[in-house]
């Protein structure tokens, strides 16, 4: 058994703030492929795409969102930025092998959250 059914699994799933729901659900769902919408209320929101799933919480402190991020790490990374870049993401920054011997690029979400992607770069 695997995947989000088995009991042994743990996941990490971050949640992060929004500063409206519609609007968050509109660019993680078009701009970055989360076309599974698991939950939406007005002051909740759960997205998903294979491998990843994002929770969302509503408030009014844009400040929230502006001080918040998520690293998301793994192989597939590359292909992420190939499908972004097809997708013109348009806080998507280049991928770069940062001092810390990791390969990355980020993105800003429209209230100011950051997600940042990394993998151990290919030798």
């Amino acid at each position: 058994m695997s995947g989000i059914d088995d009991p042994d699994r743990i996941e990490v799933l971050p949640v992060l703030p929004s500063l409206d729901i519609d609007e968050t659900r509109g660019f993680y769902t078009t701009l970055l492929g989360f076309s599974e919408v698991v939950y939406r209320a007005d002051d909740y929101l759960i997205v998903r795409r294979p491998g990843m799933e994002l929770h969302f919480w509503r408030t009014d402190d844009r400040t929230l969102c502006e001080r918040t991020s998520v690293y998301l790490r793994g192989g597939g990374i590359g292909e992420l930025h190939r499908e972004f870049s097809a997708r013109n993401v348009p806080t998507l920054s280049a991928m770069t092998v940062r001092p810390w011997n990791m390969e990355e690029f980020h993105i800003h979400d429209p209230h100011g959250n950051l997600l940042r992607f990394g993998r151990i770069p290919k030798r």
